[in-house]
């Protein structure tokens, strides 16, 4: 893409970054190729930077600010900016003469500002502050109408009126309101009165029909009644017609004596279960159903209800019914339960049928659209007063965010942190600036492995463990020799407080130049020592073994030896010659020891004095000097995209983290200038002379076998 603008870049991090210096480069962006960007997308949670401003940002909401969302925000910005360097001076108050008032969008957002300052009681002032905006959701909450189109019934005066949208949210359900409230829109609003019509002419065409309210108001709960006992009634005459089928069948139908026998030992309620599946009467050929005595006690009551709401009306006040009578009535109910099919599947009905037809012959409905099309009226208006509060966080925050997006500028300078750095973890005696926080920490070392850095995964917690989070420490300078899971040390984040941080997981890789020139030979000390601790422990539990086998083997009383006989064994004499051949080979073996070292030391005293250290400075790096080359190319390769790619960055560079800048991420012990040193150590260990002399023998012995073999002779 070309364009007009001359761009300056610096060089950090081994690649070359854009410098924004003022309010044109920011507009100006748009037209630098994003391959020239760092970064092309962050998280808006999980960094040092506002959230409310990112949230502003994030126009799809997803949880990312991307590139364009960050271009989009800069123009908006310097478009309703008379001067685009306000953007780049990060200052909270936005001067009301600062603001455009030639376009449409200007002049709302102009009158906002103004507005917001005469209900804050500061008519004249020429600046509005973010600090103004603090309560600016109060403000538009406490307004009859804030835009959002949605009518809630608190803010209604007429009581009419405010019981019909309070059973339209009963029955239709709410959406929020910006007041914080809830309350009805358009939709609900529509989608209520479309269900009320649809009951109202349902309960209509019931009301039209004789037949479908047999017994008029009544005919609802006369039927529940009807269909309470319906299947058990029906059961009881099926039964009473097998009878008149054949007469051997009405006793065994009435449940045995032997069914009656297996309940007598439980408790029995009328609820219980068993009884409720007897019979609602002993059955006998065509018997009719009597209504009061004689009944299945767990039925009683259900049957009561049938003869007051059913029978009763419609034929009389008779004590029993007939399997005709009984077919008869459940005909009389067949339309009305054809008429409850068709009903409405909506919640309408629950407010009644007089209440629903009231609300649809009133103007309730004219009403609440003139609300809702008052409050979606100053929605424009709304929207400014936001916009103003936008605009003063973009002038804020913009131009810090492009030097943490655009170019890593924050990061690389040293003057501040970057926004995905989270603060400072004191731990083994150093300080290390590059701590960044993530959510999962095997998740996150799993692809941050990659970035040959090594990274101390840390749990932070403070106030008691009420505040828990993980973050990843980068060790930059120094060694990890004593970096270990479980360490404990102290997390300062960038508000000064401090947590509890605890290791929990390493990813392991080079720190320095000088860990890995001593790497050899702490390898070979650790070697070394790991291997006289296997020897002295095997030695050890070789006496231990054989005392508690001599112990064992000892009696209680100590009794007097045995005379030798031919069963018991004899111990062999001591074999001299053995131990000789033992002796030799140990002393074949020092002896090739010896020679080595009596080489090497003769080939140094034969050496002018001054080319000595010269030798033994080349042996050392010809022993250190691999290790050393292997770790200058890992570090040289260390980069950050990694660490900020598994935190739901999208890292557009190579952002390498070099020997001398990660030098400066971490930070090694100093002493204070001026500070005086005492090198007395009252409890350092006494220093034993042994070492010494055991070392002065071997260095003579090697010497009188240099001399012996002719090494000293010219």
């Amino acid at each position: 893409m070309s364009s007009s603008h001359t761009w300056k870049f610096f060089r950090a991090g081994g690649f070359d970054q854009v410098q924004l210096d003022n309010g044109a480069d920011l507009l100006a962006l748009n037209t630098l190729n994003q391959k020239l960007w760092v970064a092309l997308s962050c998280p808006t949670r999980g960094i040092e930077f506002d959230s409310r401003t990112l949230d502003m940002i994030d126009s799809d909401g997803d949880g990312q600010v991307r590139a364009n969302e960050v271009l989009a925000a800069i123009s908006w910005a310097g478009a309703l900016l008379k001067d685009a360097d306000l953007l780049i001076k990060g200052n909270d108050q936005l001067v009301l003469s600062d603001i455009v008032d030639s376009t449409p969008e200007g002049k709302l957002v102009l009158a906002s500002a103004r507005h917001i300052l005469k209900s804050l009681g500061k008519p004249v002032a020429s600046f509005i502050s973010l600090s103004d905006m603090a309560d600016i959701e109060k403000f538009v909450a406490g307004l009859q109408f804030n835009g959002d189109g949605v009518v809630c019934a608190a803010q209604i005066t007429h009581e009419g009126l405010r019981a019909t949208v309070t059973d339209i949210a009963t029955s239709n359900g709410t959406v929020p309101d910006m007041s914080g409230g809830q309350g009805i829109n358009q939709d609900i609003a529509d989608q209520f009165f479309v269900d009320a019509q649809a009951y109202v002419d349902w309960y209509a065409h019931g009301e039209a029909d004789a037949a479908i309210l047999p017994m008029g108001a009544d005919s609802q709960a006369a039927s529940e009644a009807l269909q309470a006992v319906k299947d058990k009634v029906n059961d009881y005459f099926t039964r009473c017609g097998l009878a008149a089928y054949d007469s051997r069948a009405a006793e065994p139908l009435s449940r045995s004596a032997d069914d009656y026998q297996q309940l007598s030992a439980k408790s029995l309620t009328v609820q219980h279960t068993d009884v409720a599946s007897f019979p609602l009467a002993t059955i006998a050929a065509n018997k009719a159903l009597p209504l009061e005595s004689g009944v299945n006690p767990a039925w009683s009551s259900q049957l009561a209800a049938l003869r007051k709401q059913v029978v009763k009306p419609l034929l009389g006040d008779k004590q029993s019914i007939t399997a005709n009578e009984w077919a008869g009535l459940c005909a009389k109910f067949d339309a009305f339960t054809a008429w409850q099919s068709d009903k409405p599947a909506t919640q309408v009905g629950a407010l009644g049928f007089a209440r629903v037809r009231e609300i649809l012959l009133s103007t309730h409905r004219n009403e609440i659209n003139t609300l809702i099309a008052q409050d979606k009226a100053v929605e424009s208006e709304i929207k400014s007063i936001h916009a103003v509060e936008r605009l003063i966080r973009y002038q804020r925050d913009l131009f810090h965010l492009t030097h943490n997006f655009v170019s890593f500028r924050a990061f690389y300078s040293g003057k501040d942190k970057a926004i995905f750095q989270m603060g400072t973890l004191y731990l083994d005696g150093r300080s290390c600036d590059l701590c960044i926080k993530v959510e999962d920490v095997n998740a996150h070392a799993a692809y941050a492995n990659s970035s040959g850095v090594c990274l101390a995964y840390c749990e932070l917690v403070r106030n008691g463990g009420a505040e828990k989070m993980n973050i990843a420490a980068a060790f930059t300078a120094g060694d990890s020799d004593f970096l270990m899971v479980g360490r404990h040390g102290v997390f300062y984040d960038r508000k000064g407080q401090d947590w509890n941080a605890t290791i929990v997981r390493i990813s392991d890789h080079p720190i320095s130049i000088r860990q890995a020139f001593w790497s050899p030979y702490k390898k070979l000390s650790k070697m070394i020592g790991e291997q006289m601790q296997k020897l002295a422990t095997s030695k050890a539990n070789a006496v231990e073994s054989k005392m508690v086998t001599a112990v064992s083997a000892a009696p209680g009383v100590v009794a007097a030896a045995p005379a030798p006989s031919a069963a018991t064994p004899v111990k062999p004499p001591f074999d001299v010659g053995k131990f000789a051949g033992i002796f030799a080979a140990i002393g074949l073996a020092i002896g090739a020891i010896g020679g080595i070292l009596a080489s090497v030391v003769g080939g140094i005293l034969s050496l002018e004095l001054w080319q000595i250290p010269l030798a033994v400075i080349g042996l050392m790096l010809s022993i250190s000097l691999p290790s050393m080359v292997l770790a200058w190319f890992k570090l040289k390769r260390r980069n950050l995209g990694p660490i900020l790619d598994a935190c739901g960055w999208a890292i557009n560079a190579r952002a390498l983290i070099n020997i001398p800048f990660g030098t400066s991420l971490t930070s090694m012990p100093l002493l204070p200038a001026g500070a005086h040193r005492s090198l007395v150590d009252p409890y350092a260990e006494k220093k034993s002379v042994w070492p010494y002399v055991i070392l002065a023998v071997a260095l003579l012995g090697a010497l009188a076998w240099a001399w012996h073999a002719g090494y000293f002779t010219s």
